[in-house]
């Protein structure tokens, strides 16, 4: 079985940007999703895939994604998905791990976070100075929440 194992942090300002480099354009829009499990279409670029997602425990969940033809992936996206998130991603190496930085489009602009994607739970990482607050285990900040209940229309307090 496939496993997810990430972590996702805020950021604590735009000093990542000098690294960042070109980003990548994610539009990723959910067929199914419930308070633990997700399907979704995502387009990056010319690829597509769907992906299915199990419940989370700490901070793993499994995942499964298949690559889809970008065909199909337009025509799922454009009448099969209500709920959307689209975003930047940028890429960028700190401390010889692989950092995603998501800046997000639409009702959701505003919110950038940061992501890693781990071997085990138990992994060390190295913060790099831009990173923030972590929000691994805010529900709030999962993208399948995110496309239900975007970031401009949260109230702060």
């Amino acid at each position: 079985m496939a496993i997810e194992i990430e972590r996702r942090f805020l950021l604590a300002s735009d000093a990542w940007r000098p690294d960042g480099g070109a980003g990548l354009l994610l539009r990723q829009g959910f067929v199914a999703l419930d308070n633990s499990r997700s399907v979704r279409v995502r387009i990056a670029g010319d690829q597509a895939c769907l992906t299915l997602k199990g419940e989370s425990t700490a901070l793993s969940r499994p995942e499964f994604e298949y690559p889809i033809p970008l065909a199909d992936a337009e025509a799922m996206l454009a009448g099969l998905c209500h709920y959307r998130v689209d975003k930047m991603r940028y890429s960028l190496a700190y401390a010889g791990q692989l950092w995603f930085i998501d800046e997000f489009f639409g009702d959701n602009a505003g919110l950038l976070l940061a992501e890693i994607e781990l071997a085990d739970e138990y992994e060390e990482l190295t913060r790099p100075l831009w990173l923030g607050t972590e929000v691994t285990q805010d529900a709030r900040f999962s993208y399948a929440y995110l496309s239900q209940t975007p970031y401009s229309r949260w109230t702060t307090g």
